[in-house]
């Protein structure tokens, strides 16, 4: 059975390396380069329930109500599932100890949620296929991971420091 402390630390993981994310799309789109938008994921997990898992373009899907708030829930609630999973690979030892390479190279492995399953089901093709710098648009997704990742060994030796 796993621990409420074990939960609590993979929610922390999870949750600050989504953050330390965020802050590095933030300085992106201040340096004027496209980042996604949250509210498209919104509206693609919103759709869902209703049984519309693909879009042809989820820019021209129907708005759903709070659509931004759900893109912002998921973003954070994958964050954590993708901490879950590292700590799934690594085991808890890691904890005591985190090395960057586990953490690096977990986050690098978690582009392929986005290049194969999200951007095609919101009609961007596979690997970015349908946009108009595909190359770019993959190279940009696969940076932002390995920053996630690096966010998620920042903040393990955060939980280390803090169970000493």
């Amino acid at each position: 059975m796993i621990s409420t402390q074990h939960m609590l630390t993979t929610a922390f993981i999870g949750i600050g390396a989504t953050a330390l994310l965020d802050c590095w799309l933030l300085v992106l789109k201040r340096l004027g380069v496209p980042t996604g938008s949250f509210a498209l994921i919104g509206r693609w997990v919103a759709h869902m329930p209703r049984g519309r898992f693909s879009h042809a373009s989820i820019a021209k899907a129907a708005a759903v109500r709070n659509e931004l708030g759900i893109g912002w829930l998921t973003h954070y609630a994958v964050g954590i599932a993708f901490a879950a999973l590292l700590l799934a690979l690594q085991g808890t030892s890691w904890l005591q100890r985190p090395t960057f390479t586990p953490a690096l190279l977990t986050g690098i492995a978690t582009v392929a949620m986005p290049l194969f399953v999200m951007q095609p089901a919101m009609g961007l093709g596979f690997a970015a296929s349908k946009t108009p710098t595909p190359l770019q648009n993959c190279l940009r997704s696969l940076a932002n991971h390995a920053v996630f990742g690096a966010g998620m060994y920042l903040a393990a030796i955060a939980v280390a420091r803090h169970m000493q």
